[in-house]
């Protein structure tokens, strides 16, 4: 086996994309759920890979909190003129039933064009990328002007024994740099077989949940009080359904609707640069509003995901519960959404308290060196592509990195058709040629910023 993977590690540029393909069919075939799967195992896997194309021992870490859950740390040494850059992708994916699936998600398929199984698109087609391009610059010789360190983790998905910020409390020295970049975010957008934009994740939003309670003494159902508990936190949650933050944008969202603008064209394009030039234009921000993504980019949300209350069918409920997640802008905090919270319900029998806090993050403008590089690469390897910079809705490792003080921005080489999106689905794949194309746009990525 160690014979074969040198090899492999030594086979001429030419053949980097078999190479690359070979990694990722071995990452799809290593179940890494959280319930029956085993991420030490494909680090393991990666790890033997970068011991025989000659990295030291003592520049490859793998350790993590419990057996399943190992993390790969990998350090490629430059000069020191500057502080590290990291790179990220994790290893585990989300869980996947054969009964759900057309074939078993565990094994790699091409067909039609398309790479299939579980983790193609979520993320391990990146992780395949990243390892590649790794092994490329060790078989190169190529001595960056600061040191590269790509970590692969664990339960980026969910699981007890999330990956990066065990490696930030336990192991900060081996991940510590300047900034990082994600290739859990950002990437390029198909639409119809057509290059859309490449997009670059320049800020997320940030995770926040509040717990409501309403409390009555309560009694015989056969004699309603006015005073329900129920009734006062469903009318507050009323009122909360038709409350909107107020539209705030900055410097990542307004470029990336200045940008986007020209690309969609029509009345979402004239909303886009209308929002742009006025926040408070109504028509444009209720058009824009009605598109969940758009509304999302806007503002801050805050939303009801769960609800309970009573305790028996004859008898007035005595407490009443609902959970509101909310998805901070970067820009905006917990105590302004708290505030706000508490102003909509209007309601002092509410009682509002904080169920899974904001991580605290101090948000910096966009760094011009990973856009650059991004913008660079790109025109290289799709002439006429805007870039574009973006907003993650959502959350990844990311948000932990950010709170540490390492700014991280999402950066993918694969363009996913915006219309066969199956991250977390049925038949999960991603298109051979774009898995193919992505290895040059990284590899230039990575030793642009590496110099």
């Amino acid at each position: 086996m160690r014979f074969w993977l040198a090899l492999a590690a030594a086979v001429p540029l030419s053949a980097q994309p078999p190479l690359a393909r070979d990694i990722f069919k071995q990452l799809i075939e290593i179940n890494t759920t959280d319930s029956s799967g085993d991420n030490t195992r494909a680090a393991e896997a990666m790890a033997a890979r970068f011991r025989a194309a000659g990295y030291p021992a003592t520049d490859i870490h793998l350790d993590g909190p419990v057996p399943r859950k190992g993390n790969l740390v990998v350090r490629l040494h430059g000069t020191g003129a500057a502080r590290p850059i990291l790179f990220i992708g994790h290893l585990d994916v989300v869980e996947a039933r054969r009964s759900d699936w057309s074939f078993d998600p565990f094994q790699f398929r091409e067909q039609d064009g398309f790479f299939y199984g579980r983790g193609t698109q979520d993320m391990k087609g990146d992780d395949a990328v990243l390892v590649s391009t790794f092994l490329r610059l060790k078989q190169e010789g190529f001595q960056p002007s600061r040191d590269l360190v790509l970590a692969l983790t664990s339960d980026e998905e969910g699981g007890t024994a999330n990956g990066i910020d065990w490696l930030i409390k336990n192991h900060r020295d081996w991940i510590d740099a300047e900034f990082c970049v994600n290739s859990d975010g950002g990437g390029g957008r198909l639409k119809n077989g057509r290059r859309l934009f490449m997009g670059i994740e320049a800020a997320e939003k940030i995770f926040l949940s509040f717990e409501l309670e309403t409390t009555n003494p309560g009694g015989h159902s056969s004699q309603p009080r006015k005073d329900n508990a129920i009734y006062h936190l469903a009318e507050g949650l009323a009122r909360l359904a038709h409350y909107d933050f107020p539209v705030r944008l900055f410097d990542v969202t307004r470029a990336n609707f200045e940008r986007m603008a020209p690309l969609y064209g029509g009345q979402a394009g004239a909303d886009m640069k209308a929002v742009i030039q006025n926040p408070d234009d109504r028509a444009a921000v209720a058009r824009l509003s009605s598109t969940p993504l758009y509304n999302a980019l806007l503002r801050t949300t805050c939303v009801a995901t769960m609800l309970s209350g009573g305790h028996a069918e004859n008898a007035l409920p005595q407490s009443a519960t609902a959970v509101v997640n909310c998805r901070l802008l970067p820009v905006d905090t917990q105590e302004n959404v708290q505030h706000t919270l508490e102003q909509v319900l209007a309601d002092p029998q509410i009682r509002i308290s904080v169920m899974t806090p904001a991580k605290a993050s101090r948000y910096l403008p966009m760094n011009p060196q990973v856009l650059s590089a991004v913008t660079a690469a790109t025109a290289k390897s799709w002439p006429g592509v805007a870039v574009i910079p973006q907003m993650a809705t959502g959350a990844s490792d990311g948000v932990y990195l950010n709170a540490a003080g390492i700014p991280t921005y999402g950066v993918s080489g694969i363009f996913i058709d915006e219309d066969d999106v199956r991250a977390h689905g049925r038949d999960e794949r991603v298109p051979v040629k774009s898995f193919d194309e992505s290895l040059p746009f990284i590899y230039q990525v990575v030793t642009t910023l590496g110099k």
